[in-house]
């Protein structure tokens, strides 16, 4: 075989497995990154149920601040 095609063949298997590679690693960054977004939108969530639960205790304080005062 001419040295030119040996030198080909090699660099496209280069190339196939360099794209492989950083295909690999942009699937698992993803991943990662989703996972992050999974975590913050459960403390969304959680925050939301904490700020309802807040806001019902200081409903019950002010109805005790009334009674109180009468």
């Amino acid at each position: 075989m001419d040295s030119a095609i040996i030198v080909g063949i090699l660099s496209l298997i280069g190339t196939i497995i360099g794209c492989v590679m950083t295909s690999n690693k942009a699937v698992y960054r993803i991943e990662q990154l989703e996972k992050k977004v999974e975590k913050h939108n459960s403390v969304v969530e959680r925050m939301a149920i904490v700020e309802n639960t807040i806001k019902s205790h200081q409903h019950q304080l002010d109805e005790l601040k009334e009674e109180m005062e009468r």
